[in-house]
């Protein structure tokens, strides 16, 4: 196996190390207990009480009872399962998102639009990305039968008002969604003050591992199947169980949560740091999103006059790993469908940068940081 060279990694929001705790967990149940946690011998006894102690760690981290927790292969079979499964359930041929959430979200709901018939109502954001839970209110119909807002934006980072339109869809009836990969372990949540009927979460953010996520469905919410085969999770999404995977995300669910309060205000102070840092150093760097209501570890800019590709090039080249926006979308040679949508000018939103920190961020981190990416600007310019 290749050594990685000594690096700084601010890509946090595309994906995080497995930590040691999460690695320790998972290891006995790849080789020791590898029984199928559907078998009635003891050897898959253990393997199953495994899977349930993690759904307790899950459903806690949400204030919701275990029952509720559906375990998946990630974030974007949550949200497919979420979309799909409440669509297909539900009378309603209405759906309504926003113009910014992840592409498992607005290209399953397009998918259901075009190949199903169903209506689809994308509510615009304002220049922070955010959306206003009062024009939420006003394209909710009788026949919609889901709305989905992400908690935050995987992106920017604006931390949408998910309580309000929570409030506002229990007052209608009207399931509600949100895609909380990017905050769940990182911000608190509550399901139930929330008013969040579905909720979706992904392991690799949180330290644990990559292909493994869950879904939770508020007990009497109906969901079509989205997927068939066996009586897995209580008939609501079949397949073998990924129990080392399972195993990771409890574990990872209980270690963020604990740490959830010191470490929130430990980066919402280093990125306020690189942020102005940034700001003082760099000429035409502009903050995208709001100052406040953003995730604590993100910084993302849009620089004047660069690419945001060379930028990222150049920081790789000294060591530096980050992201221009969703690693999902890495490769288009399209703007951010999410600054198109906060209304970033085309060229502006070509120069742009996402930084996102993590547990092994510190101050000296951020220092280095900044330094680097004030030369790789100065350097691009120079030769533009």
């Amino acid at each position: 196996m290749q050594t990685m060279p000594p690096h700084v990694y601010l890509d946090h929001a595309a994906t995080t190390p497995v930590s040691e705790s999460v690695l320790a967990a998972m290891m006995p149940y790849f080789c020791d207990y590898y029984g199928n946690p559907s078998a009635i011998h003891t050897l898959g006894a253990a393997s199953r009480d495994a899977v349930e102690n993690a759904r307790e760690s899950v459903a806690s981290a949400l204030n919701a009872r275990p029952e509720e927790i559906v375990f998946t292969s990630g974030g974007t079979e949550a949200d497919n399962t979420a979309i799909r499964g409440a669509a297909f359930a539900g009378a309603g041929r209405h759906l309504l998102c926003s113009a910014v959430e992840h592409h498992a979200v607005l290209e399953t709901m397009e998918a259901l639009a075009t190949r199903c018939g169903y209506a689809l109502d994308v509510v615009p954001v304002d220049r922070d990305g955010l959306v206003d839970p009062d024009e939420v209110a006003r394209r909710i119909r009788p026949d919609t039968a889901l709305v989905s807002i992400m908690h935050a934006n995987n992106e920017v980072g604006s931390v949408q008002p998910i309580g309000e339109i929570g409030t506002i869809c229990r007052a209608r009836g009207v399931l509600f969604h949100t895609d909380a990969v990017q905050t769940f372990g990182k911000l608190p949540i509550d399901v139930r003050s929330m008013g969040i009927d579905l909720l979706s979460v992904s392991g690799h953010k949180l330290y644990g591992p990559k292909g493994v996520g869950a879904l939770y469905v508020r007990r009497g919410v109906k969901l079509e199947r989205y997927q068939d085969g066996g009586e897995q999770e209580r008939g609501r999404r079949a397949g073998t169980l990924n129990v080392p995977g399972i195993v990771g995300l409890g574990r990872a669910a209980e270690d963020a949560v604990a740490e959830m309060p010191a470490e929130a205000e430990r980066l919402r102070r280093l990125r306020d740091t690189l942020i102005a840092d940034v700001e003082s150093r760099i000429d035409g760097a502009r903050l995208s999103g709001p100052r406040a209501c953003r995730l604590p570890g993100n910084a993302h800019f849009c620089i004047e006059g660069v690419q945001g590709e060379s930028v990222l090039l150049a920081l790789d080249g000294a060591g530096i790993y980050a992201s221009a926006g969703s690693a999902c979308s890495a490769g288009s040679v399209e703007p951010s469908h999410v600054l198109a949508a906060m209304g970033v000018a085309r060229d502006l939103a070509r120069g742009a940068i996402r930084l996102t920190m993590g547990r092994a961020t510190t101050e000296d981190v951020v220092a280095t940081v900044v330094q680097a990416l004030s030369a790789a600007v100065r350097d691009i310019r120079r030769l533009a």
